[in-house]
């Protein structure tokens, strides 16, 4: 088999001219690529774990890790003020009372 005719024929079959470089699927439009140095631990972790379930992608996962983290922190910072504002409402109403 002569894989440069091969190549020829496949050439004249199809039409490349408004071919275009890029995946073939367009990213998600809420992603942003960056390249980033992990510890090996968290990517091997990540790993061992779309391993274990036999599909995923371990970017997803450390993705969705990352967007959980977030979450909890701000739901423990909405916690802090709303415990703020009831300790300086009761000691506005105690002062209120004494005055």
């Amino acid at each position: 088999m002569n894989d440069s005719n091969d190549t020829d024929v496949l050439d004249q079959e199809i039409d490349f001219s408004n071919g275009r470089r890029g995946p073939v699927i367009p990213p998600d439009s809420g992603k942003v690529r960056i390249t980033i140095r992990l510890d090996r631990r968290v990517i091997d972790y990540f790993k061992r774990l779309v391993a274990e379930a036999g599909r995923g992608s371990y970017q997803s996962l450390i993705d969705q890790a990352l967007i959980e983290h977030m979450e909890r922190q701000q739901q423990g910072e909405r916690y802090k003020e709303e415990a703020l504002r009831r300790v300086f409402e009761e000691v506005l109403a105690a002062h209120d009372h004494a005055a």
